[in-house]
């Protein structure tokens, strides 16, 4: 259960306006005490009624409702919530909320309000990739709103992409996590595969899903850090909570990686970095002629390494995925890279003969760092996540109080 807590609850026009009333019943199982404002359009999507037979108290619509404003209402409610929660948040709200509007309740109640907000963005993918709604995201960060999601996946509309609202569970997660050992701690996570160009068609890249990466994102966001998640291309849903920079290349993951790592009191290497890329990619796509072609490739910057040389660096926890002598080559690759824990697991075929690592639900990690080891057996990699990110709270905990 959560202490006291009075949620003022923003709904705004959506059709993920539904998963609000699921987000009331499960702020009240935690504890807190709900109250909703709805906009016109919210309407349109959910009745008021719904939300008052789940609040158990009165909706509140309108901002010039004579009933309601017979004492300032709209003032008495903003003083009275702990927090403001806008689930979903709109382009439309999101943009007026950052030009500072105060044009109908749930507006007013924002800037009337001195309560930490929290919005949780819903909307088609093009419109969360607009620059405006970044720009408005970026205007709202910068004075301390924080932002839950978008998860990415199938919309209403048929696209695919960012922009669906994270799930109630996660968002009542994120608002109170249960055990915080990591608040205050800013971590830095990268995750999934990077792909190299050859040419306009074709990339070099590897297998990796990004599953582990996601997950260890979120189990650190449920342990109180705050998480910024560098990712190449994958298609999974973003952790509540958790701030994503989206890159291709590992020369971008190294310009994402590089000025962040050095603001960061954690980094969790977990994304699968080319070590090497074509010298140049060709313009045009690369036809089909010889029996044989010849790539020259040239290295790429060793990511893990240079965070963890970094002066006053972040503790630095990297991965390794290897083929076969596992515990060999990922003690070399510990002392070789300078970190702090590194965690290594198999992949391609299993003694049982199952497929392990890239493209898989599950896994099992060995976890190494200078004077002790931990095997985690084979499990789901969400679990595997939690399990890892406890070990790595304990390492960097007894680090910063050495």
């Amino acid at each position: 259960m959560v202490p006291s807590s009075k949620v003022l609850l923003g709904v705004s026009g959506g059709i993920a306006a539904y998963k609000a009333a699921d987000l009331v019943r499960r702020l009240r199982e935690a504890g807190a005490e709900v109250r909703v404002a709805m906009t016109a359009a919210a309407q349109a999507f959910v009745s008021p009624l719904t939300f008052q037979a789940l609040s158990g108290e009165d909706v509140r619509c309108d901002l010039l409702d004579p009933r309601g404003e017979a004492g300032m209402g709209h003032i008495e409610l903003a003083r009275w919530a702990d927090l403001v929660l806008i689930a979903p948040a709109t382009a439309d709200i999101l943009a007026r909320l950052a030009h500072g509007l105060a044009d109908d309740l749930l507006t007013t109640l924002a800037l009337a309000s001195t309560a930490p907000l929290v919005v949780a963005p819903a909307m088609n993918q093009a419109m969360w990739r607009h620059p405006a709604t970044q720009d408005n995201l970026r205007i709202l960060r910068g004075r301390g709103v924080r932002v839950l999601g978008p998860g990415e996946g199938g919309q209403a509309c048929g696209d695919i992409g960012p922009g669906r609202m994270v799930e109630p569970a996660e968002i009542v997660a994120a608002l109170w996590p249960q055990d915080r050992p990591l608040k205050g701690c800013r971590a830095l996570v990268t995750a999934g595969p990077t792909r190299e160009p050859l040419d306009p068609v074709r990339f070099l890249g590897n297998r990796s899903s990004g599953r582990m990466g996601y997950a260890v994102a979120k189990a650190l966001v449920e342990r109180g850090a705050e998480v910024t998640l560098v990712s190449g291309p994958c298609g999974l849903d973003v952790p509540a909570a958790v701030e994503l920079v989206r890159v291709q290349t590992a020369l971008e993951m190294h310009a994402a990686v590089m000025p962040r790592a050095a603001q960061c009191d954690l980094f969790v290497g977990v994304a699968a970095v080319a070590d090497y890329r074509p010298v140049a990619a060709q313009q045009a796509k690369i036809k089909k002629t010889d029996d044989a072609m010849t790539l020259q490739l040239v290295k790429n910057p060793d990511i893990l390494s240079e965070v963890a040389a970094l002066p006053q660096g972040p503790f630095t926890v990297g991965f390794a995925a290897e083929t076969d002598r596992l515990e060999d080559y990922a003690r070399a690759k510990l002392a070789a890279k300078g970190i702090d824990m590194i965690a290594a697991n198999q992949v391609g075929p299993a003694a049982d003969g199952h497929q392990r690592g890239f493209d898989t639900e599950d896994n099992a990690l060995l976890v190494l760092w200078p004077g002790g080891s931990k095997s985690l057996p084979n499990m789901s990699k969400g679990r595997l996540a939690g399990e890892l990110a406890d070990i790595l709270c304990e390492r960097y905990l007894a680090s910063t109080s050495a």
